[in-house]
């Protein structure tokens, strides 16, 4: 077995300077080139997605689904009762609308001819339903009806350009004072288009404050917003452009736009922190900005690839519509790790020095400034002479006196100690010269200090350290509470009812549930295929069939059969009882296919299908649900492989893996207390409870768990560059704790309130995913950051580094804090197994 050991000696070899510190000292020399690069690339980007872009839709179909399958042999032998339907809802609330069969018969036949429509019916002269629930076309008061169009292809993809003739269509039934609404696919078409400005400015302005009040720097608090918004644009532009040859969601330009405001903000703020913590440490802006890119800019590459990694994850689920929202937030996510590792250091070679010139407080980086600023030296400017502890690499803060200390502060991280005085840091491998030295590279040679000016989180972390199991124990149980709702979730669709009474589909749906229940807007097409039967047998399958049909639970009432004009299928339609997303409709669906028609035409060889809209989204859940399990297993593998490669420490990954999940639990808990039980749904614009979308879980598992590495590796990479210099455990948690509570915690607001402003919007998906994502964020950056990693860590000690020597072998090396040289050999204070 292997234990990672801080190495001393000076026969370890001096690292060359790595690619990422010669792109970030590159892009902050030549600022004017680069930032003049971005800007051509945005203002190209969006000229070309402006001429040839495509546009955004939910026309995705399922294929092998029994719905897709039923839909496929209506088009083969009844294509005009196939394809996709929606309803037009006519309603006059002064007379019966046979004073307007005129004008109903001239709207049908307009309809008729518009293209994609496969037929269109006249509710005042179809059959209605008789001697039993009304279900229309026509209302028994004779006041509503709705005439059924089915489309050959989904309307919502049609183009708001297609309403245009929809709307000529059925003017004369307005002119004549009806109210006309669309209902379904055409009345999702017919939504207004989403508008993201104002969210993305509430985001932004939370945004400034958090860093005014943070750092105090008003050019360090606007630098990380203008990066991130040229990234999110420029993927934008990259989206829209994917969007013209293949299909995309309609959510997925909010999708990429949450995603990459939040991780861009992130990634360029900590570049900028780095970089100003190393300017207070003596270095010059080029310098400073190319260490920054080096350091912390190879975390932000690793969080990167992990969140981009877990989106991926999303095509485990077989599903194109969800492996491609995976897609879209992958997009400006490539961009925001693109803009960190070279726009942003272009940014701080501009800015110089004077990036903390305009202030509304004394600056803050990393770690509080000291009383008043002092002299500074460089670890290789002198050399401790007398053996024994010596101060690890530590970022020195203004104000404190030069020169070696006589031994480590607590808290610190010291030198690796000569002897068991140390506790349970490791003792330095023999060899010639001083017994440890601190890392000295041109990525981050560090600086010693004196005293260091400990805060509150320092002292934080050490009360952690004396009672780690009560914080263990009641961040734990914190997340439990949070989490318990999530043993009640529904899965679903969220209705049309769902939406604002400002939307046409929304008022088309409260006339067709007062007029003819609930069940009206969600009709099942059962579909029979006897094509297999022979033509003696077909009568008395048709009998038995309908036999079956009768009488099953929770269907308002289901039509007789009746054969396509070829003869070799029988249709019929059957209402729920409650809405479509409501969970006896569910429960209708599955009945339907898994039981009822099945043994409707046992001892045949017929075949059965449920098909239609709301069957559509049946199987889309129970297919989610049921892959669910393997994309969080694929997710939760990929990200612990990651960690363990970066960190060489087999706890360390385990417990990332077990506390993020656990985080995310919580998340769920909270979005189901408020969307499905309630709690809060009518304050954000929800009209009454409503079922969990089945793609959201899955979702945010990707999301939520690819943006909590930002923050574990984050962390983790600071306690292993502590863990490194020292070898003591604890003291590297308080330290690392010390100086990244500022900044993760400043991150994690500003990623809430990007994600909280989502929540004005009005696609009820949209607020469930910003509710979601900014819970998620907040109990990770919180409770799992600051409360449990620091109580685990303290527990673990120096077992948390610890890896089998056979697997230390096979795992690629993939280094975080840039401690190793080009050919994988640690340098001082890295590892050596």
């Amino acid at each position: 077995m292997s234990h990672q050991q801080p190495a001393a000696g000076p026969g370890t070899p001096v690292r060359r300077t790595g690619m990422l510190h010669a792109t970030g000292t590159w892009c902050a020399r030549h600022f004017v080139l680069v930032i003049a690069l971005w800007i051509a690339a945005l203002v190209a980007l969006q000229a070309v997605q402006h001429a040839y872009g495509g546009d955004y839709s939910d026309n995705f179909a399922i294929p092998g689904s029994q719905a897709q399958d039923g839909l496929d042999v209506l088009e083969k032998h009844a294509p005009s009762a196939g394809g996709y339907s929606s309803q037009i809802v006519v309603h006059d609330a002064d007379r019966s609308l046979g004073d307007l069969s005129g004008q109903m018969s001239t709207v049908v036949g307009s309809l008729q001819k518009l293209p994609d429509v496969l037929s269109a019916e006249n509710p005042l002269t179809a059959p209605s339903s008789t001697g039993g629930p009304d279900v229309g076309p026509l209302s028994s008061d004779g006041k509503t009806a709705y005439i059924t169009v089915r489309f050959s292809e989904q309307p919502s993809s049609l183009g708001s350009g297609y309403l245009d003739g929809v709307d000529a269509a059925v003017q004369p039934l307005r002119a004549a004072g009806a109210e006309v609404e669309y209902g379904g696919s055409l009345g999702e078409l017919a939504r207004p288009e989403a508008n993201d400005r104002v969210s993305e400015a509430i985001g932004f302005g939370v945004a400034v404050l958090v860093l005014l009040i943070g750092f105090g720097s008003l050019l360090a608090a606007l630098l990380p917003l203008l990066t991130a918004l040229v990234c999110v644009v420029c993927g934008l532009g990259l989206l829209g452009l994917l969007a013209a040859a293949t299909t995309f969601a309609t959510v997925s330009p909010t999708l990429a736009t949450m995603i990459g405001l939040g991780v861009g903000i992130d990634y360029a703020l900590f570049l900028v922190t780095r970089h100003r913590q190393n300017l207070m440490d003596g270095r010059d802006p080029v310098a400073a900005a190319g260490a920054a890119t080096a350091t912390s800019g190879r975390a932000v590459l690793l969080s990167g690839c992990t969140v981009i990694i877990a989106l991926c994850g999303l095509w485990v689920s077989g599903i194109g519509f969800i492996g491609k929202l995976g897609v879209a937030a992958a997009v400006t996510v490539v961009t925001a790790v693109l803009g960190a590792l070279t726009l942003v250091p272009a940014m701080l070679g501009l800015t110089g020095r004077y990036i903390d010139r305009i202030h509304v407080r004394r600056p803050v980086a990393e770690v509080e400034p000291g009383p008043e600023p002092g002299p500074r030296h460089r670890a290789s400017d002198a050399r401790p002479t007398t053996p024994g502890p010596q101060p690890g690499p530590r970022r020195s803060t203004p104000g404190a006196p030069p020169g070696p200390q006589p031994g480590p502060e607590p808290g610190a991280p010291p030198g690796p100690a000569s002897g068991p005085a140390s506790g349970s840091a490791p003792a330095p491998e023999p060899g010639p010269g001083p017994a440890s030295e601190p890392d000295r590279t041109p990525d981050h040679a560090p600086v010693l200090a004196g005293p260091p000016t400990h805060g509150t989180w320092h002292r934080y972390a050490q009360r952690v350290e004396r009672r780690p199991w009560w914080f263990l124990g009641g961040g734990v149980v914190l997340l439990a509470v949070l989490a318990f709702p999530v043993f009640f979730i529904q899965l679903g669709h969220i209705g049309d009812g769902a939406d604002p009474k400002s939307f046409t589909d929304r008022r088309a749906y409260d006339l067709m549930s007062s007029a003819f229940g609930p069940g009206s807007n969600g009709p099942l097409t059962l579909v029979i295929d006897q094509s297999a039967v022979p033509q003696s047998d077909r009568s008395a399958l048709q009998s038995q069939a309908q036999q079956s049909l009768a009488e099953v639970p929770d269907a308002l009432l289901i039509t007789p059969l009746t054969p396509t004009q070829d003869g070799d299928v029988l249709t019929a339609t059957a209402y729920s009882v409650a809405a479509p997303q409501d969970e006896r409709t569910t429960g209708l669906v599955d009945h339907l296919s898994d039981d009822v028609l099945p043994a409707a035409v046992a001892g045949t060889a017929a075949d059965t299908y449920v098909t239609g809209t709301t069957a559509a989204q049946v199987d889309f859940l129970d297919i989610v649900s049921s892959r669910l399990p393997l994309i969080i297993a694929v997710v939760v593998g990929l990200a612990f492989l990651v960690i363990l490669a970066v960190f060489r420490g087999l706890l360390v990954a385990v417990k990332a893996a077990l506390l993020n999940v656990l985080s995310i639990a919580a998340s769920y808990g909270v979005v189901v207390a408020v969307f499905q039980w309630g709690w809060g749904g009518p304050a954000l614009g929800v009209s009454g409870d409503v079922p969990i979308e089945s793609y959201v879980p899955m979702m945010m598992f990707a999301i939520v768990f690819g943006l909590s590495m930002d923050y574990e590796i984050f962390l983790l990479t600071r306690i292993h560059e502590a863990w490194l210099a020292s070898g003591d455990p604890k003291a590297s948690v308080a330290h690392a704790l010390e100086i990244t509570a500022r900044v993760i915690t400043c991150a994690a607001l500003i990623m809430v309130s990007v994600f909280a402003a989502f929540l004005i919007s009005d696609n009820i998906v949209v607020k469930m995913l910003g509710l979601g994502l900014a819970v998620s964020v907040l109990i990770d950056a919180t409770v799992v950051r600051l409360l449990l990693v620091p109580a685990v860590m303290t527990l673990l000690g120096r077992a948390a580094w610890w890896t089998p020597r056979w697997l230390d072998r096979i795992l690629p090396h993939l280094d975080a804090e840039g401690s190793r040289t080009p050919d994988g050999t640690p340098v001082s204070g890295s590892p050596r197994s």
